[in-house]
């Protein structure tokens, strides 16, 4: 059986997938990204539903919400040049060390 950090993990990058891709779909009004997004969004809610047959719902879906956060707020950097202030850029630590602290102290 294939690891369920390993389906979370995967589910987490597909939802940051989706996310960007909203930004690109400009409101479903174009046809391609829209459709590239809704594939990535079942895909993601798939994988996160296959690593909650084991991992506790309450760890895996704060899990797959912090990776899609964290991984969405550096491509807003990269691809939108959104702000790297400080400040902003801590609080993104603070949610990669919550991912971390919940997927060290959490079983499965």
């Amino acid at each position: 059986m294939t690891n369920p950090w390993f389906f979370l993990v995967i589910a987490g990058l597909l939802e940051v997938g989706w996310a960007i891709g909203l930004k690109y779909t400009q409101g479903f009004s174009k046809p391609m990204p829209s459709v590239l997004t809704v594939i990535a969004m079942i895909a993601s809610f798939y994988f996160l539903s296959q690593a909650l047959k084991t991992i506790p719902v309450g760890t895996g879906y704060a899990v797959w919400t912090g990776i899609g956060a964290v991984g969405t707020a550096i491509l807003g950097i990269i691809l939108f040049a959104e702000s790297t202030a400080l400040p902003r850029l801590l609080c993104i630590g603070l949610i990669v060390a919550g991912i971390a602290g919940l997927k060290l102290f959490s079983p499965g």
